[in-house]
Parts: C-alpha cells; structure tokens; sequence
C-alpha cells in the first residue's frame, strides 16, 4: 500500500485498485450505479429514483475546500476493472472519531472490494482518528460482514432514516479502536 497527498485528501493504492479524490468525469457511471434502487436502499441519503444532477452535486460536495467527510473512488482502471467499482466516505466527528460508509456495484458485489478498500483506509487513517464507527441496516448482512471482517466490534443495534425508502430502519452499529 503506498499514500499519495492530493488536494489535502490522500490517494491511497491497493493490489487492485487506487482510492482516490472524485473527479467530474465520475458523474455519469456513479449517477448509473446510484440509481440502483440496491445502491439507493442500503444508503441513509441516496435518494431513488436518483434526480439529475444528483452525482455531480455529491461531487461538488466532496470537493470543496471546507468539506467534513472525505469521498474516494475505488478506481479499478489501471488494473483492467472499471474506473467506478464503488465509494467510501470518511466522516468527521467529534473527539477525533470518523464515521466510514461504503458501497460498491452491485456487478462487483462479493469479490472483496469492499474489505480491501476498508483495509486500506483503516491502514492509512487519513483523518489520524482514533476510532472509527460505522453503520449497516440489519437487512444487509453482507456489509455487517465486511465490518466485522476488517476487525470492527459490534457496538448496538439503533435505527437510521434511508431516503431511497422514505422509512426508518434498524440498523447495526460498529466500532473499532485504533489507538492513533
């Protein structure tokens, strides 16, 4: 794994991809990949049916200055894969804590993607937290899996707003120390 600094966010390589910054031209296959009601129903704020101009205002978003999460792009294209295979966000919070979220495209689901890149950025720790929190709705296993896998400790079920389902859901929240 190597670290690259770019506009204040790092670039951060694995075996088969490169998190890094979004970029304009990430619009058109993130807004595809969003509009996946499977994308949109296990998000808190992805909206479905996703309105246009959605992904380049989330792009917009992650590329101000002033910015409180961080949003990388697993990018697959100098490995042959696709130049979109997903996102993972790093939150601020308070008390040098991040809250981390991720998705990856439904075509790549359940070949490790979203553990590597949730490695990497654990490896990295780019915001210098502390310790890390994530949430997953109790319907998605399969990212409880992923948390769990990369060493995160099941805190307590809660419950989150998902936008796409205009509900509330239950959700599982986790925790990992990192001792920075």
């Amino acid at each position: 794994m190597s670290i690259e600094i770019q506009d204040t966010q790092p670039t951060i390589s694995t075996d088969r991809f490169v998190l890094r910054p979004m970029r304009a031209s990430d619009a058109g296959l993130i807004g595809h990949y969003c509009a996946d009601p499977r994308i949109a129903n296990g998000s808190r704020d992805i909206p479905h049916p996703l309105p246009p101009g959605a992904a380049e205002a989330l792009i917009n978003r992650a590329q101000r200055k002033e910015r409180k999460e961080d949003i990388w792009v697993l990018d697959g294209s100098a490995q042959d894969q696709g130049e979109v295979l997903g996102l993972i966000t790093l939150a601020r919070m308070d008390r040098n804590q991040s809250e981390v979220r991720y998705w990856v495209a439904p075509a790549f689901w359940n070949t490790g993607l979203a553990s590597e890149a949730l490695r990497a950025l654990i490896d990295a720790n780019p915001h210098e937290a502390k310790a890390l929190f994530a949430e997953v709705f109790q319907d998605n296993p399969g990212s409880a899996r992923v948390l769990t896998n990369c060493g995160f400790n099941y805190l307590g079920d809660a419950e989150a707003y998902c936008l796409a389902r205009d509900a509330t859901v239950k959700t599982w929240t986790y925790t990992m120390h990192l001792g920075a």
